[in-house]
């Protein structure tokens, strides 16, 4: 797994959104910088309070002329239902065959009680209106992802 650092041209990529709707990162980038966040599966617990915190700090994302944006291999379905429950006001992406987190180099063997798999890797990368990686966030507690992001903002 080699994960793109701070300085790489980020991928450009499509996906579904929660409702099925292709999301386009050039699109995304035309008014905002994106924190694009991966993260293992919708609805587990981690997942859900760094969604949650996300949410909740939307607004001080904004002020920072950033959106947050979230990528699983879940389908838009599963997506669907886990904006909903959790009231979340951002765009979360469907990447079910892993193609883009292997592009941003985000997948690859984990370990979770004695077993091998692989998976995502919970890796953000925050990335300027040009395309350009400026920072890339893999080491923070899930509940603090949102302030380790506002802090280097």
């Amino acid at each position: 797994m080699k994960t793109l650092q701070a300085g790489d041209q980020a991928p450009k990529f499509e996906l579904p959104d929660q409702q099925g709707n292709q999301v386009a990162l050039s699109d995304l980038l035309k008014s905002n910088r994106v924190l694009v966040y991966f993260y293992p599966k919708a609805m587990t617990p981690g997942c859900t309070v760094q969604a949650q915190q996300l949410r909740d700090h939307k607004d001080q994302l904004a002020e920072k002329n950033t959106i947050a944006v979230g990528i699983s291999p879940d389908a838009p379905k599963r997506l669907a239902k886990f904006t909903e429950r959790d009231e979340l006001n951002f765009v979360l992406l469907g990447d079910e065959d892993h193609q883009v987190a292997e592009q941003f180099g985000v997948w690859g063997l984990k370990k979770f009680m004695g077993k091998e798999y692989d998976g995502i890797h919970r890796i953000s990368f925050l990335i300027e209106q040009d395309g350009t990686i400026s920072q890339v966030f893999d080491k923070f507690k899930t509940k603090e992802h949102h302030q380790v992001v506002l802090d280097a903002l």
